[in-house]
C-alpha cells in the first residue's frame, strides 16, 4: 500500500452535545463545458480513469458515486472525515459544534473565496441549504435534511443550524455528504439545477481544484484552486485529467499501459486479479460498505397499487418470494469470484446494529434460496405463477459484471417456474430519470455510503420522503429512523437499528444481497492512494 499525503490543519476540533458515536467499519450532468480536447498531461500531473458517469455538477440534483467523485474535488465543506477516520472534524469551518442540543454552529475563517473570486460567507452557506430543500430534485439528497429546520446567520463567519430534534447523532455526518457543499450564490439559481456549462465558465469553487475543461463524461481537467482553504493542504500534485472509459476493459488496458495512472470504479474481480501480478501496478484496498439491492417500485411492481389487479398482500407475496429465490452465494462466487459477500439486512456488516433478519424469515432458513418456500407464499396469497416481472439494470454504472449478476439472477427467479422475467437494461444517465418516475417496477441499484454510520443505510431508503421514491411507506418505521438519529445511548440506538432491519425485513420495499469492498489500481510509483472510510478519493493527496 502507498502512503497518504494528509496536511491536516491545527484548527478546533468539533465538539459535540452530544457526542457523535464512534463506528467501526468492515473493509469496505447535463451539459458541455469547455472544449473536449485532451489537455497534455504535465509532469507531476496525475491521471485517473473511472467507468463511473456524472449525473450533474450541481450537488442539489445528484445522490450517485460518479457525481461525488467529481463534486468532492472542487466544492468545499464545513466539515468532513479526517483522513484515515470517522472522526468528523472542520474542513471549510474554522469550527463547528453543538452549541445547545437543537443548535449546530459554525465559524468561518474571514476573507474566503471562490475561485472565481466572489467571497465566501455565511450567506452563501444559507443559500446552499436552503436551495437543496428548495429545489428537492428527486435524483438529489435533500431528504437527508429532514432534521434541518432553519439556518440562521449573525454575521458573515457564523451560521447557526436549527435542528427540529434534540440530540441529532448525524447531522455533522450529513455535512460531509452530498448535501453538505457549500455553492457560490452569485452562480447558482436558487430553485433550479445550474447546468454544467454554467458552473464551470463561472469558476464557481472553493475546494481543493478548479475545473479548466469540461466535456460531460469524456473528460475532465483539474487544476490547483489558489484560493482554496480546507482540510487537507493545497494538492501534492499540478493538477487532475480524469478520464471517462465506456467499458471497464478498456479501463483496465488504460492502467495496464500506462495512459492512466490511477484506475477507480470500476474494474472486475477478474481483472484486478489479473493486474495484481503486475509489478508496474499497485492494488489497493479499503474497507467495506457498498451494497447491491433490488427495488421495488409499490406503484408498478406486479399487484402494486397503481396496477389494474392492485392487491396489497399480493405484491408483498411477489417480493417474499424474489427474497426467498435469491441465492447470493452462488452470485457471490459465479460473478464476483467472492470479493462480493452474501448481505442478509440491511445495514451491513460492520456498522452497529447490523444483523442478518433476511436469512431467517426468507428461503430455506439459513441464508441459501428455497423454492418450495417460495412457491407456498406465494399460493397462500392467491398468486397465479409465473409471475411476469419486468427487472431493469444499468450496464454501465455498477461495473463489468452487471449483465452477468442480473442475468443470474434472472435464472434463479425463474428455474423453478415461479417467474417469467423480463429483463432489460438502460444506461446510467437515462436510468437515473426513469427509476424515479415510475417506470421501473423492479430495478437494480447499488449504495456507496455517503457518511460513516449506520443511519446512512436507514434515512436515504425507508423515510417517507426517501430517495428512491420507490412509494413506500411505513409511519412506525418512519418514526423508529428518526428516533434512532437522536439516541445517544449506543446501546439503545443499536436496538433501534435492529427493530427498524426487522420491519424493513417485513415489508421487503428493497432485497439487499451483496455487500463489497472498494478497490483502486495505480502506477507503483503514485502516492498518496488512501481508500478510507469516507468513501471518496480525494485527488489533492496524489503525487508520483
Amino acid at each position: 500500500m502507498t502512503t497518504v499525503h494528509n496536511g491536516v490543519r491545527r484548527r478546533a476540533w468539533i465538539t459535540a452535545v452530544p457526542a457523535v458515536a464512534a463506528i467501526a467499519l468492515a473493509g469496505c450532468a447535463g451539459g458541455q463545458g469547455g472544449g473536449g480536447e485532451e489537455p497534455a498531461a504535465g509532469e507531476n500531473q496525475i491521471l485517473v480513469g473511472t467507468t463511473d458517469k456524472v449525473t450533474t455538477l450541481d450537488p442539489a440534483g445528484s445522490y450517485d458515486n460518479g457525481s461525488l467523485a467529481v463534486q468532492t474535488q472542487v466544492f468545499p465543506y464545513l466539515v468532513n472525515t479526517a483522513p484515515g477516520s470517522t472522526e468528523v472534524v472542520p474542513d471549510l469551518a474554522e469550527s463547528a459544534e453543538f452549541t445547545s442540543p437543537t443548535q449546530y454552529t459554525v465559524t468561518l475563517p474571514e476573507g474566503l473565496e471562490f475561485a472565481n473570486g466572489n467571497p465566501l460567507t455565511s450567506s452563501d452557506v444559507k443559500f446552499s441549504f436552503e436551495r437543496q430543500i428548495a429545489i428537492a430534485d428527486p435524483n438529489g439528497a435533500s431528504s437527508l435534511l429532514y432534521n434541518l429546520d432553519s439556518i440562521d446567520t449573525p454575521d458573515e463567519t457564523t451560521v447557526v443550524f436549527n435542528l427540529k430534534t434534540e440530540n441529532d447523532q448525524v447531522f455533522p455526518y450529513i455535512l460531509t455528504s452530498f448535501p453538505g457543499a457549500i455553492v457560490d450564490e452569485d452562480v447558482f439559481a436558487a430553485d433550479a439545477l445550474t447546468p454544467d456549462e454554467d458552473i464551470v465558465e463561472a469558476e464557481a469553487f472553493a475546494g481543493p481544484y478548479s475545473i479548466t475543461s469540461y466535456t460531460f463524461n469524456e473528460i475532465i481537467e483539474f487544476t490547483p484552486n489558489e484560493a482554496y482553504q480546507g482540510l487537507i493542504d493545497t494538492p501534492a500534485n499540478d493538477g487532475v485529467i480524469l478520464n471517462y472509459y465506456a467499458e471497464s476493459s478498456n479501463l483496465k488496458l488504460a492502467v495496464q499501459q500506462g495512459d492512466v495512472d490511477v484506475a477507480y470504479r470500476s474494474l472486475s474481480p477478474a481483472d484486478v486479479a489479473d493486474l495484481s501480478g503486475d509489478d508496474a501496478l499497485t492494488v489497493h484496498e479499503g474497507p467495506g460498505g457498498e451494497i447491491r439491492y433490488i427495488v421495488f417500485n409499490f406503484h408498478t411492481q406486479p399487484y402494486g397499487s397503481e396496477t389494474e389487479d392492485a392487491d396489497e398482500a399480493k405484491a408483498l407475496a411477489v417480493r417474499q418470494a424474489v427474497a426467498s429465490l435469491i441465492d447470493r452465494d452462488e452470485l457471490s462466487e459465479q460473478v464476483y469470484n467472492g470479493t462480493y459477500t452474501p448481505l442478509y439486512s440491511y445495514v451491513p456488516e460492520g456498522f452497529i446494529g447490523a444483523t442478518e433478519v433476511l436469512k431467517d424469515l426468507y428461503g430455506d432458513g439459513d441464508g441459501g434460496p428455497d423454492a418450495a418456500s417460495a412457491e407456498q407464499i406465494l399460493s397462500d396469497a392467491g398468486v397465479e405463477t409465473p409471475v411476469a416481472l419486468s427487472l431493469q439494470y444499468s450496464p454501465d454504472h455498477y461495473g463489468p459484471n452487471s449483465g452477468d449478476e442480473y442475468a443470474l439472477i434472472e435464472k434463479q427467479l425463474e428455474a423453478d417456474g415461479l417467474f417469467d422475467v423480463s429483463l432489460n437494461s438502460t444506461e446510467w444517465t437515462q436510468y437515473s430519470e426513469d427509476r424515479v418516475a415510475d417506470v421501473y417496477p423492479a430495478y437494480q441499484l447499488g449504495w456507496f455510503p455517503d457518511y460513516s454510520d449506520a443511519d446512512n443505510y436507514l434515512t436515504p431508503f425507508f423515510l417517507t420522503e426517501n430517495f428512491l421514491v420507490n412509494h413506500y411507506e411505513n409511519p412506525e418505521v418512519n418514526d423508529l429512523i428518526l428516533q434512532q438519529a437522536v439516541t445517544p445511548d449506543e446501546g439503545e440506538r443499536t436496538a433501534l437499528i435492529e427493530q427498524i432491519q426487522a420491519m424493513v425485513a417485513e415489508d421487503l420495499s428493497t432485497v439487499p444481497y451483496l455487500q463489497g469492498a472498494q478497490t483502486l489500481v495505480s502506477a507503483s510509483d503514485i502516492e498518496g492512494v488512501l481508500l478510507d472510510a469516507s468513501f471518496k478519493l480525494r485527488f489533492a493527496p496524489l503525487t508520483r
